[in-house]
């Protein structure tokens, strides 16, 4: 068994085999070994983590004082079987650095598994003994859960790494918010056509707008229940429960006015409403360039009373009469507006937001933060579902007050981004679901990507609606839903809440829309992939000879038409369900596919991933591929070349001095 490891050992170190896998992926290091790759593994615990440091600086001493050898990264067998150390290789791979914040995904939750995970490996023994003989080895693929506990002068070393640094800019919320506002420069996409409005509170013009915007929508929520009205009763619109404790509901229901349902509305509402709206319509129709039109939420309307009474027609079932006149009115505005607002079809009528905390991942909230002490909703929730994790809110005051009441001190300015609510998504069997789709970046300069064909749809707990904004029937991440009861889910659901997208494509047959994943969904998907990618490209920290596999989560509108929520680093691959457990098992093989065998053989194959965008030549002069646009296209690939006089992302500010006549 020794002679067998030791020659094992040799032909990987010959072969540039080593690696080290930080976190619980089991796959992987199975996948690696069966390539006849062999671990350095890590140490598990702070004691053994100083004891390593200690010993290995006492080699290099040891060995500088007695002019050894300074060849790296190749350990020296004896006769005896025994590895002995050589010069500068005897470093550690972990490094008690702080934490990367910037770069946090949403897996490394899980690195608390891990000795779990290998402790229920198989602990063959000449595997122990191999990765005892290549300790002093400098890995040359490490699959790791961050890269903050990584030594940084090894790991200019390590030839393969699974992770960017600084992804903060496509990874938070708030970077990806700020991000996407540059889309205009590098694409002629409207950012409106797949990301729901966000804004940043801690930016005081973009709480500005917010507020702009919610006004403006709840104009047009009002004209939309005018249109749905037929004589004095609403027509679909769903009545809030009386009772104020829901379990689990953070804002669900709105403050009771001070006038009743049955009191008289202000006469003007819907007057105003249609104004307003016609205002915003020539803004937007850029009819205000040669006039000095203010802004519609700057006219002359008392906004604090008009949203005191659109909340009592919306949340609290005030009767709301109208003449026919004013109904085709709001009709044809409405249409109109529809040409201009790419997002109208999602808003709804309630004018629902949703708030996230800006750098969390899995629906989390800071440690310690909570909102029952303030909010009668908040009875019932988890801990680590209560503020300041995600919360959805119905009124302005709400907002702006919980933002300002969850923000520390200390926080960063941007703690809380806000984004709109899809309150028309496509449900399954009257559930909300979303969709976790992978994407591998293999370069940044020029910009790589792959894309996977497989991915998985994840149910609420309960079915959706509008009245209640808990958690279980809103937020489908796994790791919230886990935390609560499944409950009347319609029995054609799974019981473990998760879909392949190949269930989903049955499932729109059925509907009569068969065409509608491949021709709306996934080239939807795609663009929106590969505009966010643009956008933050200049942003990341780019490393020769890295890739990192994303998870980006997309909400389905009734269109079909996918919504980008947010991109995952490190995406978990614990497996939560059969399907879960078929397809993180799939992803990661065909993953060490892309990345390690098509560098030998580059027909081999790469499973389910194709290529989705790669940037020809790169500098002033070169050719770049657009990014494909959707959803009109039938699908979404590669075009032809075009010829450009600018590289994207050139800056073009020109700096000189003036010249004097002789």
């Amino acid at each position: 068994r020794l002679r067998k490891a030791k020659l094992r050992v040799e032909k990987a170190i010959k072969e540039k085999k080593i690696f080290a896998v930080q976190g619980p992926y089991p796959v992987i290091r199975r996948l690696l070994r069966a390539r006849g790759w062999v671990e350095r593994k890590l140490p598990r615990n702070g004691r053994q983590l100083k004891q390593q440091l200690g010993d290995q600086k006492k080699q290099q001493l040891e060995k500088r004082a007695s002019g050894g050898s300074d060849e790296q990264g190749e350990a020296v067998l004896n006769p005896g079987g025994a590895a002995r150390p050589s010069l500068d290789t005897a470093e550690p791979l972990h490094h008690p650095w702080p934490h990367d914040k910037e770069s946090k995904g949403e897996g490394e939750d899980e690195d608390k598994k891990e000795d779990g995970e290998q402790c229920n490996e198989d602990s063959d023994d000449i595997h122990d003994l191999m990765s005892f003989l290549v300790q002093d080895q400098v890995p040359n693929f490490l699959w790791t859960l961050r890269l903050g506990n990584i030594d940084q002068e090894l790991l200019q070393r390590i030839e393969v790494v699974n992770r960017y640094p600084r992804l903060h800019a496509l990874c938070t919320k708030e970077g990806l918010c700020q991000s996407l506002q540059n889309l205009s420069w590098f694409e002629q996409v409207d950012l409106n056509t797949f990301f729901p409005r966000c804004y940043r509170l801690g930016i005081m013009e973009e709480q500005e707008a917010f507020i702009e915007d919610f006004r403006l929508t709840a104009a047009r929520s009002l004209l939309k229940l005018a249109v749905e009205k037929v004589g004095d009763r609403p027509v679909g619109t769903e009545q809030p429960p009386t009772s104020y404790k829901v379990p689990g509901d953070h804002v669900s229901h709105p403050m009771p006015s001070t006038a009743g349902p049955c009191s008289p509305l202000y006469p003007q509402l819907v007057e105003e409403a249609l104004e307003v709206c016609e205002q915003h319509l020539g803004v937007l129709g850029h009819q205000d360039i040669d006039r000095k039109t203010p802004s519609p939420c700057r006219t002359c309307i008392a906004w604090d009373r008009f949203l005191q009474e659109y909340y009592r027609v919306a949340h609290e079932g005030a009767r709301l009469v109208l003449s026919r006149e004013q109904r085709e009115q709001c009709k044809d505005l409405l249409q109109r507006l529809g040409e201009q607002l790419p997002q109208l079809g999602i808003e709804g009528n309630l004018n629902v937001w949703i708030l996230k905390p800006s750098a969390k991942s899995r629906g989390r909230g800071k440690a310690g933060g909570s909102m029952r002490h303030r909010h009668p909703h908040g009875e019932g929730i988890p801990p680590s579902l209560c503020c300041p994790g995600i919360v959805c809110a119905t009124r302005l005051e709400e907002v702006l007050e919980l933002a300002q009441t969850c923000t520390a001190p200390s926080a960063r300015v941007c703690e809380w981004v806000v984004q709109k609510y899809v309150e028309r998504p496509l449900t399954i069997f009257n559930t909300k679901f979303d969709i976790r789709q992978w994407f591998v970046v293999t370069d940044w300069k020029p910009l790589t990507v792959w894309f996977y064909h497989d991915c998985y749809l994840r149910f609420c707990s309960r079915p959706f609606s509008l009245c209640h904004l808990e958690p279980a029937r809103h937020l489908c991440n796994v790791s919230i839903q886990k935390q609560y009861r499944t409950s009347q889910l319609d029995p054609r659901l799974p019981p473990d809440k998760i879909w392949s997208n190949k269930q989903f494509q049955a499932h729109l047959a059925q509907l009569g829309r068969a065409d509608a994943w491949q021709q709306v969904t996934v080239p939807g998907m795609k663009a929106a992939i590969v505009n966010a990618l643009r956008c933050t490209r200049d942003q990341v920290g780019s490393r020769k000879g890295s890739f990192e596999l994303f998870g980006a989560d997309f909400l389905i509108g009734e269109d079909c038409q996918p919504w980008l929520l947010e991109i995952n680093s490190c995406p978990t691959m614990s497996p939560s369900s059969a399907v879960t457990r078929r397809l993180c098992a799939n992803v990661q093989r065909d993953t060490l596919r892309l990345v390690l065998d098509r560098k030998d053989n580059p027909t081999c194959s790469i499973g389910a991933f194709e290529l989705l965008y790669r940037e020809v030549g790169w500098g002033l002069g070169t050719a770049t591929p657009q990014a494909p646009r959707a959803p009109t296209a039938l699908c979404v690939s590669l075009q032809p070349a075009v010829s450009t006089c600018l590289t994207v992302g050139l800056k073009l500010m020109v700096q000189g001095c003036s010249l004097k006549k002789p």
